[in-house]
């Protein structure tokens, strides 16, 4: 395969699909295969790169066996365990972030659903920041359903997060107390509702090559515009507490695999950037353009400030665009 051949191809319009020989992704020279994503990523998405922020708003004491999860009942971690947040302690990190210049902020509740008064008081805070703020609003509350999804667009809310976490074939393996399945109907809905859906996964959690490259087939089909790539952080407590750490060049080609099969969408840095040399400054030459950012576990070693500095750097435009219709891009 000549990557960087096929590189071109891509941004001259052909798209990559099942019946592609996308295994030779795993054998071909990294270099080449990073050149090429890097070029897709200046040629269809530009130099913008997307910055968003999360505030964990209610944490632990979920009822899901996700195999990779602290904030599961059935693990035994050290998670910290709280209700949903005042919205004072929200709106407050809510406007610092806008303060620094992140594109968008998203409240992340655990749990299958956030439901009831947690979700009322879930609207309101929106509802608040909507009127206060220009930052975009992205919520990841769950397996909602129809009115509350229709609920979050009247509050100002734009993209909402949903990860399939891996492919069809390996979800089983991750977890048992919801279906994959489940997860498509709720990212459809969310599409159907007019938000912008993000949608990724986590790399390393014992999955093949080709489960990687399933699970970038299966966002392309579902037309995902804002994909983050998670590298598993295994955390003591869990089923996967022993897994071995990726090392960056397989980081690196994944997320260069995944900007070629998607290659409008923003790939997102997001969860293990600690893991790659320089808070993963080479995946940004790799088909990356967007990153969770802010001094969060997930983006541990890394402040909003180091990595709009970093990126300028690099000759990124770090700018949020406050007016843009999506909050993906």
């Amino acid at each position: 395969m000549d990557v960087l051949k096929l590189a071109e191809e891509i941004v001259n319009g052909r798209r990559l699909g099942g019946e592609d020989d996308l295994m030779a992704f795993v054998t071909c020279d990294l270099d080449d295969l990073c050149r090429g994503a890097d070029v897709i990523r200046e040629k269809l998405c530009g130099d913008k790169v997307d910055l968003c922020t999360i505030i964990n708003g209610k944490s632990g004491r979920c009822g899901e066996d996700c195999k990779y999860c602290a904030q599961s009942a059935h693990h035994h971690t050290a998670c910290e365990e709280y209700g949903f947040l005042d919205s004072s302690v929200i709106m407050d990190a809510a406007r610092a972030n806008e303060e620094e210049g992140v594109d968008r902020f998203a409240i992340v509740t655990s749990g299958k659903a956030l439901t009831g008064e947690e979700f009322d008081r879930a609207i309101d805070t929106f509802s608040q920041m909507n009127e206060e703020l220009k930052i975009d609003l992205c919520a990841s509350l769950g397996f909602l359903n129809r009115d509350q999804f229709k609920r979050l667009r009247q509050a100002g809310v734009t993209s909402y997060h949903d990860n399939i976490e891996t492919s069809r074939r390996y979800f089983p393996q991750i977890c048992s107390t919801h279906s994959f399945d489940e997860k498509l109907a709720t990212i459809r809905m969310a599409q159907e509702e007019g938000f912008c859906v993000c949608s990724g996964g986590i790399i390393g959690m014992g999955e093949t090559w080709e489960d990687r490259i399933s699970m970038a087939l299966t966002l392309s089909e579902l037309g995902i515009r804002s994909i983050p790539v998670n590298v598993l952080m295994a955390i003591p407590g869990t089923p996967l507490e022993g897994m071995q750490r990726l090392e960056e060049d397989e980081i690196l080609r994944a997320i260069a695999i995944f900007r070629y099969i998607n290659p409008e969408a923003n790939i997102r840095l997001a969860g293990g950037r600690m893991l790659m040399a320089n808070d993963g400054r080479q995946a940004f030459c790799s088909g990356a353009s967007a990153t969770i950012t802010g001094n969060m576990l997930t983006t541990s070693g890394s402040t909003i400030r180091s990595d709009k500095e970093m990126l300028k750097e690099m000759g990124r435009n770090v700018e949020p665009q406050y007016n843009t219709n999506c909050g993906c891009h």
